[in-house]
């Protein structure tokens, strides 16, 4: 029973209960522990029936393993934490600028301009954009597009006058002195084999704060629209 108890001994060396005040009070067996721990087996086996080289190996490697995982999870929550903060100092200095979503209104600021992109699926010769105070729903301009090829058509509108894929239309809008800062909606209108069909578009908002998730998502709280997750904007304008 010699080695039994030399084995208990080296163990209890190790126990919470032997440990001083001014001593870790973790109950992980550290790397000296456990080379100390294995020369009192080894010193303790029994001679007619030893242990073959090939388990203390395995014991080694098996000790090797586990501490080299439990460094590589501490070192990747060290990185998780320190990617957080970098991903949240980024994103706040998206706050004033501009972003482009899936919308069909947005918020014309004082003294500014909406962006937009209309997805154009197939060549038309009559695409029209019509623009309503969301307010009241009443019609308050149209920018009378025209010809316009397939594939991503940009306006930009301010209120008053339109620009087209970087070309200032000639024309002024449908309101004398043109309309002041709100809420607007937008329609794309054209027509797809002899019907009227609606087509999609991103219009541009004002970032106005940046929330962090505690999964690290995160969420762009847009002017006059709420809530967006950053994946669902469409261009950083």
């Amino acid at each position: 029973m010699s080695d039994v108890s030399a084995v208990n001994s080296a163990l209890n060396q190790y126990s919470v209960e032997s440990k001083t005040s001014a001593e870790s009070k973790s109950n992980e067996l550290g790397q000296d522990a456990f080379l100390k721990l294995l020369i009192t087996q080894m010193e303790n086996q029994d001679p007619l029936s030893p242990a073959e080289n090939t388990e203390f190996i395995a014991q080694l490697a098996q000790f090797t393993s586990v501490e080299s995982l439990d460094k590589l999870n501490t070192n990747f929550e060290s990185f998780a934490t320190s990617f957080n903060s970098n991903q949240a100092l980024q994103a706040s200095s998206l706050v004033g600028t501009q972003v482009s979503v899936d919308s069909d209104k947005t918020l014309l600021p004082s003294n500014g301009m909406v962006s937009g992109t209309v997805d154009v699926p197939a060549s038309t010769s009559n695409l029209a954009i019509n623009i309503y105070y969301d307010a009241t729903g009443a019609l308050v301009d149209t920018i009378p597009v025209g010809d316009a090829l397939a594939g991503e058509l940009v306006f930009r509108w301010d209120g008053m006058n339109a620009e087209v894929n970087g070309e200032i239309l000639d024309w002024q809008s449908q309101q004398d002195g043109g309309q002041g800062a709100g809420m607007y909606s937008f329609k794309a209108v054209s027509k797809v084999d002899g019907d009227p069909t609606e087509l999609g578009l991103s219009l541009s908002a004002n970032v106005n704060s940046v929330t962090v998730g505690a999964d690290g998502e995160l969420t762009l709280n847009l002017a006059g629209l709420g809530a967006y997750n950053i994946n669902d904007v469409k261009q950083f304008n």
